[in-house]
């Protein structure tokens, strides 16, 4: 049931001298809640560890403060979010409770230091997240990082256990229609730094012209960039209608049960998916699928590639992840690897038309000056002397 209050006149982002105002957001999933946020919003969420990719996306979304009902670091592990929300300007008050949640979406809140106000009614109150804090968290988590450690270690195994054959032989993978096979691969995750990582690599993408991946969101990354995902693997929670309809062959991640929560809104759109039934993350099974395909090379962009960014998701399905990463092998290439080894190659016709542009340049600077056109035209009189030399040859024969 959601509280009602009277609202407060105070316009959307306003700073005065009893705090922030502006109508409130309201979701306890983040990357629900950013897809409709705009400038000077109050986000309300209820996110324990906010993660990195979590903090980028409410960061580039630009709200006034950040209202979290639960702890933004809880000491579990070093979590990043806090950190990125605080240093951007944005008022981070966590720990709120679940009072904070029942404001009406939309509903004028006021913020006053690490208090919210509805109208005049104090509606709940929190600790207000400053560097200091911040700091200070993040030195207690590091201290019980090695209990997440062995935690992550046990759901490592339990993973092993429970998808030995898929891991190990492949056991379960689908057959697809996308070519594959000797092909480059380039999957990409709404994850960390995606949109520079994809910006960087279109060189390597126009030459080499790899079968492009999208993992749900990721889909949509693709297409912001100009290009068109060759397929589209994941439980379909946070891709597009557009990208679901753009042509691409459609995995649907599934639970180990068949139980595919996504299936249904690929099929009212009028597509016929392929199901992948597995444990784990998305990203995890588009690389297990690329790589039974025959894929030759695998890139990866915007994903997991430390311990704690496995951690930063806070899930023990991120354990697949690393094992997922020992299968695939040597296959697999981070993007900033390949943006940072990769050099476009010239073409030997490039060599010849920049051969030729230049000779072009050099004639035109001559051409302009009178030291120039005294040297071209004693080079005309020469070529004149040398053709009427081969002429009076072909006469006197």
């Amino acid at each position: 049931m959601r509280l009602t209050f009277r609202r407060s006149e105070p316009q959307p982002g306003t700073d005065d001298a009893s705090g922030v105002t502006g109508p409130a957001r309201v979701s306890p999933r983040t990357k629900d809640l950013t897809k409709r946020l705009s400038a000077g919003d109050i986000a309300v969420i209820d996110h324990v560890d906010i993660d990195r990719v979590a903090a980028d996306a409410l960061v580039t979304a630009g709200p006034a403060v950040v209202l979290n009902a639960a702890r933004s670091t809880s000491g579990r592990y070093p979590n990043l979010g806090p950190e990125i929300l605080v240093e951007a300007g944005i008022v981070l008050v966590d720990g709120l409770g679940d009072a904070v949640m029942s404001i009406a979406d939309g509903h004028r809140v006021r913020v006053d230091g690490a208090k919210v106000f509805v109208g005049e009614t104090l509606v709940a109150e929190g600790t207000l997240q400053t560097p200091e804090t911040v700091a200070a968290s993040l030195e207690e988590a590091r201290e019980g990082l090695s209990d997440e450690i062995e935690r992550f270690a046990e759901n490592t195994m339990d993973y092993l256990r429970r998808e030995r054959e898929l891991l190990l032989d492949g056991v379960g993978v689908p057959d697809v229609k996308t070519e594959i096979e000797g092909r480059h691969v380039l999957i990409v995750v709404r994850g960390y730094h995606y949109r520079e990582d994809l910006a960087t690599l279109r060189p390597y993408v126009a030459e080499y012209r790899p079968v492009l991946v999208g993992v749900d969101g990721g889909a949509d990354a693709i297409l912001d960039a100009g290009l068109k995902p060759d397929m589209i693997v994941g439980d379909m929670d946070s891709v597009s209608d557009r990208a679901l309809a753009c042509g691409a062959e459609i995995v649907v991640h599934a639970y180990r049960d068949g139980n595919a929560p996504g299936l249904e809104r690929v099929r009212a759109l009028g597509v016929d998916p392929i199901v992948f039934p597995a444990t784990g993350t998305s990203e995890d099974i588009a690389m297990l699928l690329t790589d039974d395909a025959g894929a030759e090379v695998i890139v990866a962009v915007g994903t997991h590639a430390t311990l704690v960014e496995f951690l930063d998701k806070g899930r023990a399905g991120m354990a697949s992840t690393f094992l997922t990463r020992l299968r695939v092998g040597g296959k697999l290439v981070d993007a900033k690897g390949v943006s940072r080894l990769y050099r476009q190659r010239i073409s030997n016709l490039q060599l010849v038309l920049l051969s030729l542009a230049g000779l072009f340049a050099v004639g035109m600077a001559l051409l302009a000056t009178a030291a120039g056109q005294t040297f071209i035209g004693i080079v005309g009189a020469q070529l004149d002397t040398v053709w009427s030399w081969f002429g009076s040859l072909f006469r006197s024969g």
